[in-house]
């Protein structure tokens, strides 16, 4: 089992056994790139390192990896509106495989915190938008979570 990201076609894809899986995502608005601080979504064969969330409730707000014990809706957010970028119910921890190009260094997918994870409904998917990360719809991302395991291969392609 694997999963590939298309940045061209904004879709993630999960091969499993029984066949594949399409979601729709939205990548970097800042497009792709691999430097830290750039908010660009990096390229490359990557692994899922953790798997962070598991029996969160849907909506689960998570700021540093951790559960906020809230819970997003459009009145909290109306309250936060210092907060660009949601990361809700369950986050997906990506490990770049190639050093010098997406690990180690300036170049280190893990240390940009890049995330395939949840986020609010009303965030638009099928286009870039996020700060680098690959954001999916809460519904997308409940249905892929446990259809995944440390270790698993992520390969981001930007055709």
């Amino acid at each position: 089992m694997h999963i590939t990201i298309h940045i061209a076609s904004q879709e993630l894809v999960l091969y499993t056994p029984e066949g594949k899986r399409v979601y729709s995502i939205s990548s970097g608005a800042k497009g792709v790139g691999q430097k830290n601080g750039s908010y660009q979504t990096p390229l490359g064969k990557h692994i899922i390192r953790a798997r962070i969330g598991e029996g969160l409730p849907e909506n689960a707000v998570l700021v540093g990896r951790r559960f906020t014990g809230e819970v997003y809706s459009p009145e909290l957010r109306a309250q936060n509106p210092e907060r660009r970028d949601w990361i809700l119910t369950r986050i997906l921890w990506l490990s770049g495989l190639e050093p010098g190009f997406n690990r180690h260094g300036s170049v280190d997918t893990m240390r940009r915190y890049i995330y395939i994870h949840g986020s609010p409904d009303t965030a638009e998917m099928g286009q870039p938008g996020s700060r680098g990360c690959i954001r999916m719809h809460n519904r997308d991302i409940l249905d892929l979570f446990p259809r995944t395991s440390p270790g698993m291969p992520v390969t981001i392609l930007e055709n």
